[in-house]
C-alpha cells in the first residue's frame, strides 16, 4: 500500500498495521525458520532458503509500514529465484513460501496489472513444480505443484479483501478529515458573520450619530454632547463585544436589541412600532436578536423607509418596512438563514406589495399567545 498521509491522517490504518505486525510477523518468521530447518541439508541450502524467508519478512514489515511497493520488485525476484533453486536443486517443496508471502502482500496494492500478476505468480509456481517433476523425476504432483500453487493462489486471493478493508478505513478517515475541515470553515464563516453584525452595525450607527451631531453643532450644543457621549459608549461596547466574540463569550439580548432598534429608527426619523406579543424562548432569542440587528442595519443602509413594524411572538419575529425599493440587498442575512436552518428555524425575506418583510420563526416552538404592545 502507499505510504500513510502525514499528520493525523492514516491513524486508524496505522494502528491496524501495527496490530498485524505484532500478531503475524512472528508467524511469518517462524514459517521461514521451519522451511530452512526442515529442508536444509547443506550450508548453501540454508543460504538459499534463508533468502526466501528474509524476502517474506522484509515485505511484511514494509507492508505494515504502508510502503510495500518500494520493496515489491526485489522481493518478488528473490522469492521467485529461491523457489526455482529450492525446487530444482535443493529439493525443497516448501521453497515457494517466500514468494507466496511477498506476492500476497505486494500484488493487491499494485496500481495496475493486478489481475495478470495474481494469475501469473501461481502459474509460475505451478510451472516450476512441473519442471521439477519432469527434470528430476522425484516427488509427486501434489507435493511440488498442487499444494504450492493452491497455497500461493489462496494467499493472494485473501489479501485482496484485506486491501479493500484498508481502503474503506482510509475513506472513513478522509471523510472525517473533510468533516473537520468543513467544521472549521463553518466556524470561520460564523465568526465573520458575527464580526460583521457587531462592527458593521456599530459603524453605521456612529455615522448617523456623527451626521446628526454635525447638523446640531450650531443650534443645540447640549444634544451634540449627548450624541458624542453615546458614540463613545457605543464604540466602547463594540470593543467589549468584539473581545467577547474572540473568546466565544458573546450573547445577544433580544430585549436590548429591540430597544436599540427602536431608538435607531427614531433617531433616523422613521416611525417605528414594536408589537411584543409574548416572550421568546431563550434558545431562539439570540438568533432572533441577530436577525433583528442585521435587518435594522440593512434598513438604515439601503431602504428609504418611513415606517417600520416589528412583531415579536413566541415562535419568531417579523420586521416590515415600507422602503422596499433598494432593500433587497440583504446579503448579511444569507449566513443567518443557514444558522437558523441548522437550529430548526426558517428565515423569510420577501417583498409584499409596497412593503419589505423579514421574518424569522421556529415552527417547533408554541404559537404566540397574549398581546403586549408598546
Amino acid at each position: 500500500m502507499d505510504a500513510d498521509p502525514p499528520g493525523e491522517r492514516g491513524v486508524a490504518r496505522g494502528r491496524l498495521r501495527k496490530l498485524n505486525l505484532v500478531m503475524f510477523l512472528p508467524v511469518i518468521a517462524l514459517g521461514g525458520v521451519l522451511v530452512v530447518a526442515v529442508d536444509s541439508r547443506e550450508w548453501w541450502h540454508v543460504v538459499v532458503l534463508g533468502l526466501g524467508a528474509a524476502a517474506a519478512t522484509v515485505s511484511f514489515v514494509r507492508w505494515a509500514a504502508g510502503d510495500v511497493l518500494s520493496v515489491a520488485l526485489p522481493c518478488l525476484v528473490v522469492g521467485a529465484g529461491v523457489w526455482v533453486v529450492g525446487a530444482l536443486a535443493v529439493g525443497s517443496d516448501s521453497a515457494y513460501f517466500g514468494l507466496a508471502v511477498v506476492a500476497s502482500l505486494s500484488i493487491p496494492p499494485l496500481p495496475r496489472h493486478r489481475t495478470a500478476m495474481a494469475v501469473g505468480v501461481p502459474l509460475f509456481v505451478l510451472a516450476v513444480g512441473v519442471v521439477r517433476l519432469l527434470a528430476v523425476q522425484d516427488g509427486d504432483l501434489v507435493q511440488y505443484a498442487v499444494i504450492p500453487t493452491g497455497v500461493t493462489a489462496v494467499m493472494i486471493g485473501v489479501m485482496f479483501p484485506n486491501k479493500r478493508f484498508y481502503d474503506v478505513v482510509q475513506d472513513l478517515e478522509d471523510s472525517r478529515d473533510r468533516e473537520a475541515e468543513l467544521a472549521v470553515a463553518r466556524e470561520r464563516v460564523r465568526f465573520a458573520s458575527d464580526l460583521h453584525d457587531i462592527q458593521g452595525h456599530t459603524l453605521h450607527v456612529v455615522k448617523l450619530k456623527v451626521a446628526l451631531a454635525q447638523k446640531l453643532l450650531h443650534s443645540d450644543i447640549g444634544r451634540v454632547e449627548e450624541e458624542l457621549r453615546e458614540v463613545h459608549a457605543l464604540v466602547a461596547d463594540t470593543i467589549a463585544q468584539t473581545k467577547e466574540l474572540a473568546y466565544a463569550q458573546r450573547r445577544l439580548n433580544l430585549s436590548a436589541e429591540l430597544e436599540n432598534a427602536k431608538n435607531l429608527f427614531e433617531a433616523a426619523g422613521i416611525d417605528v412600532r414594536v408589537d411584543r406579543r409574548a416572550e421568546v424562548d431563550s434558545a431562539a432569542g439570540e438568533l432572533l436578536g441577530q436577525v433583528l440587528r442585521e435587518t435594522t442595519t440593512n434598513i438604515l443602509r439601503h431602504a428609504q423607509a418611513t415606517r417600520v413594524r416589528i412583531t415579536l411572538a413566541e415562535s419568531g419575529i417579523s420586521i416590515v418596512n415600507d422602503g422596499a425599493q433598494g432593500a433587497g440587498r440583504l446579503s448579511g442575512l444569507a449566513a443567518l438563514r443557514e444558522r437558523l436552518a441548522d437550529a430548526g428555524g426558517e428565515l423569510t425575506v420577501e417583498q409584499v406589495g409596497g412593503n419589505f418583510l423579514t421574518a424569522a420563526r421556529f415552527p417547533r416552538l408554541p404559537a404566540a399567545t397574549g398581546k403586549d404592545r408598546r
